[in-house]
């Protein structure tokens, strides 16, 4: 009975100690990452749609007041400051292109750098040439015209943001 009575105990104590707890440890699967570089993709597609058409609005309210006073300049009624701060105005839309230029040319090499995105890299292909048309009409003279092309960017963004799931 002595006996019994120990092993009882002893089954009992055992049940009562507690049983090491084995961690889960988890492991980002292909998938996971591919799906946050989609979506991170999609984020920097949807900035550079802000970026873009907030530089055409500005562009378009410039581009007119920038072609008029270079008309008036050829008339010779204006000031040598009038004519030297439209110039300023001029290398402000080409800098403005030049930096969407760097931002989109960025977009375009992450598409194609990431075997994730190498999928909707057609929708997106030809960005940073656009904006190379685009300043060029600036530099032309063409401020106005520069600005289509720009459009045909966001377009492409918008595409690209829509293929993405």
């Amino acid at each position: 009975m002595v006996l019994a009575m120990v092993l009882t105990l002893t089954v009992s104590a055992e049940a009562q100690k507690k049983k090491p707890v084995t961690k889960k440890t988890t492991t980002t699967t292909a998938a996971a990452t591919n799906t946050l570089e989609v979506k991170q993709a999609a984020e920097k597609v949807s900035i550079q749609i802000k970026n873009v058409t907030k530089f055409i609005y500005v562009l378009g309210g410039i581009a007119q007041g920038i072609e008029a006073t270079d008309k008036e300049a050829k008339t010779g009624k204006l000031t040598k400051a009038i004519i030297d701060k439209n110039n300023n105005y001029k290398q402000t839309v080409v800098s403005g292109i030049r930096n969407l230029k760097a931002g989109l040319a960025e977009l375009e090499t992450l598409f194609r750098s990431k075997p994730s995105l190498k999928t909707y890299v057609l929708s997106i292909e030809g960005i940073t040439e656009l904006c190379n048309q685009s300043e060029d009409l600036a530099i032309g003279g063409q401020f106005s015209e520069s600005g289509r092309p720009l459009l045909t960017v966001v377009e492409k963004l918008a595409d690209t943001l829509t293929a993405l799931p």
